[in-house]
């Protein structure tokens, strides 16, 4: 019999390039400081080429998740897609030694692997130039139909829904991962990607998806709403459940009519990158063990306060050894 697996992450995949500059060097490389910008393989080079001794570190929000759940114990897989070049093998290499199981795909020729080049300032502003490159090329054919069957729960990225041809590789999942009986989550990542795709977002919520996590801008986007609470009333018939972040305020799991309310614990601040993701990683490895939504949502904000705590979203630290007790 074929051993299960607790979670099949699906997202980009992506190798962070992070480098010290000063802002002379952001200047003279146009680069605007304190955002992220999208590039296309020309700059992308041209930026990589001027740029001092860098460290590269695999992430993608998705792949984030699956490593993180992986760090608290739960099986875990991960589909997205890089090229066989330098970067891709990075991210190959580096998703597997975190022990999450990962065939690719892998492009043996197109766009050239994705990659964020991310320029840290003195003052710690971190300037993001990302090339999406491959990772966005994910097709109906690259869905590993053999790996989704053995999935307990499917978690799909929101910054990946932006093509038709990545829409229609979301609907193959689902269905592959429901016919194994497994169920299905996805995080809306961003509200810009809920304004620019709202009614497929809502048709696959409501007609397909069993968990939802957003923060609380995404969500009210999605309701198009000011009110949270009105967000939620509405989002209670579409799932089974939602985890709504809330950042210093903690976190919702909105159930039906139940609400579960966790608080955030103190955090030292020093890159928000990877909250989200470390969230959903911490909510479904406590969903692998049988936790309740306070329990889940609590190993969510342990693991999203830790990981606010050092650069980078991957964690450079024993996750497991934040996990609230008992």
């Amino acid at each position: 019999m074929t051993e299960r697996l607790d979670l099949v992450a699906i997202g980009n995949a992506i190798v962070d390039v992070l480098a010290q500059v000063d802002d002379d060097f952001l200047a003279a490389n146009n680069v605007e400081k304190g955002i992220m910008t999208l590039i296309d393989q020309d700059r992308a080079g041209d930026i990589y080429d001027a740029m001092p001794a860098a460290r590269e570190v695999s992430g993608g929000s998705a792949a984030n998740t699956a490593a993180g759940a992986a760090a608290l114990g739960a099986s875990t897989g991960f589909i997205g897609k890089v090229r066989d070049d330098q970067l891709g093998k990075i991210f190959t290499h580096d998703i597997r030694a975190v022990g999450v199981k990962y065939s690719g795909p892998i492009a043996l020729d197109g766009p050239d692997s994705s990659q964020c080049l991310v320029l840290v300032s003195p003052d710690g502003e971190r300037s993001m130039s990302t090339y999406l490159g491959a990772s966005v090329g994910l097709v109906v054919d690259d869905v590993d139909i053999d790996l989704l069957g053995q999935a307990d729960w499917l978690y799909l990225e929101g910054y990946l829904f932006d093509t038709p041809e990545a829409k229609a590789a979301y609907a193959r999942a689902v269905w592959a991962t429901k016919k194994g009986g497994g169920k299905t989550s996805i995080t809306l990542s961003d509200p810009f990607c809920v304004d620019r795709h709202r009614a497929d977002f809502r048709s696959l919520i409501r007609g397909e998806i069993d968990l939802l996590f957003a923060n609380e801008a995404e969500l009210k986007s999605l309701c198009e709403t000011d009110d949270l609470d009105t967000a939620m009333s509405m989002i209670q018939h579409d799932v089974e459940a939602a985890a709504i972040t809330r950042s210093e305020r903690g976190a919702v799991v909105v159930r039906g009519d139940a609400r579960t309310r966790v608080p955030a614990g103190k955090v030292n601040v020093v890159d928000t990158t990877g909250a989200g993701d470390l969230f959903a990683a911490g909510f479904l490895a406590g969903l692998a063990k049988g936790a309740d939504d306070a329990t889940c949502a609590a190993m969510g904000c342990a693991a999203a306060g830790a990981i606010i705590g050092q650069i980078g979203a991957r964690p450079e630290f024993d996750l497991a050894s934040v996990m609230p007790k008992g």
